[in-house]
């Protein structure tokens, strides 16, 4: 990336550059760990691919750019190339089929039950009240047999659950599909964001409910103190690669509203050292404190001792790094990854030493509530994996 800089004379926030993911496997590597589960499928612990041409689309006005870097073939060449490919596709009507309406039928297998989790958050809320970790992002992994195809299954989350760091990532054998609302990594020239989400509560079925619920967690002490402990676990890692004095909370505990649940979040922010680049910005944060716990590395040591499965992909990253030197990368929610016609959903919250368990276990299929009804095409009922 150093060697290939190419500036952005553009707004635009990308027009060079990889996309790609980051797993949650290369930050226990990074730490000197090593799951002791099997992984689900055979999944690289890292991929990032460098496209030489780009389609941006403004999704609120619809503006459409075009971006032909050069490299495989003279940028005049290749854009006329592409606008002949897009223009015969839309002539035929080749375009992806993503037949939103359809239900599908749904198996799915937790590697959890309320019992098997109940006994794990005990042993976690053993290791709160000794101190070993002030808190703890704890997951559980759904495993579904569903025929919706991925990109059926992408275009329905999309249109019901907008989130704003979502992406469609199609590999060939595995497909990455994610709604995440969670944002990582965000650099621009020097300035750094990191968003940590922490606390949770479902939509209402009425205005009233609705409301209430959203008070509910905008007062919610433990939700609070939870969110305060992650953000300073990220505003140490910031610390690792900002200018001294720069690192600051502009916002603290406000509620974001999604289709499904209200969240509360919080900025950090910060600016990058001269001579210290997207790569170190991203292995300082990596992986992210929301979703591991504070301290880091025994928060990550008693994940992998009390979870039931491998983590793989999910709390990892997708995203972008772009050849200007920028990079947005989320952290991996509310995603699923498709191989060998099953979609494996990981799910977690943090936990403390106040953590309610049947509120906890609730919570894991709430928010994977969404996931499973665009898969299935219809409103997923989860009362029965709570007994």
């Amino acid at each position: 990336m150093k060697k290939h800089y190419q500036a952005n004379q553009t707004a635009l926030p990308l027009t060079a550059g990889a996309i790609g993911y980051v797993s949650y496997d290369y930050g226990l590597a990074l730490h000197g760990m090593k799951s002791r589960h099997a992984p689900a499928f055979p999944l690289p612990d890292m991929k990032w691919v460098f496209y030489d041409f780009f389609i941006i689309e403004h999704r609120q006005s619809h503006a459409v750019w075009f971006a032909a870097n050069g490299q495989t073939m003279p940028a005049e060449a290749l854009l006329a190339q592409m606008e002949e490919k897009i223009r015969t596709r839309l002539q035929e009507k080749t375009l992806p089929h993503t037949d939103e309406n359809s239900q599908y039928a749904l198996t799915v297998q937790a590697d959890s039950t309320p019992e098997t989790y109940g006994k794990a958050l005990q042993k976690l809320r053993d290791y709160l009240f000794a101190g070993d970790v002030y808190v703890t992002n704890f997951t559980s992994t759904l495993t579904v047999q569903s025929h919706c195809p991925p990109y059926t299954f992408f275009s329905r989350l999309r249109r019901d659950n907008p989130s704003p760091f979502g992406a469609y990532l199609q590999y060939g054998s595995y497909q990455i599909i994610s709604a995440s609302m969670e944002r990582l990594l965000c650099l621009r020239h020097d300035q750094i964001e990191t968003r940590p989400i922490k606390g949770t509560r479902r939509r209402g079925k009425t205005p009233a409910e609705d409301e209430k619920l959203r008070q509910e967690l905008a007062q919610s002490q433990k939700d609070q103190s939870e969110l305060l402990m992650i953000v300073d676990l990220e505003r140490n890692d910031l610390h690792k690669i900002s200018q001294p004095g720069s690192v600051s909370v502009p916002t603290l505990f406000a509620i974001e509203p999604y289709a499904t649940v209200f969240h509360l979040v919080a900025d950090v922010t910060g600016t990058l050292r001269p001579g210290q680049t997207a790569i170190d910005a991203l292995m300082a944060l990596f992986p992210g404190g929301s979703i591991t716990g504070a301290p880091k590395r025994r928060a990550m040591e008693i994940i992998d001792e009390l979870e039931f499965s491998w983590r793989q992909l999910y709390t990892g990253t997708i995203g972008y790094l772009s050849l200007d030197g920028n990079c947005d990368l989320n952290i991996v929610i509310r995603t699923a990854v498709h191989y060998d016609d099953r979609y494996t959903i990981g799910v977690g919250g943090g936990i403390t030493a106040e953590s309610d368990v049947h509120f906890e276990y609730e919570e894991i299929w709430q928010k994977a509530k969404a996931l499973l009804s665009a898969l299935k095409g219809d409103v997923f009922d989860y009362e029965s994996y709570l007994r």
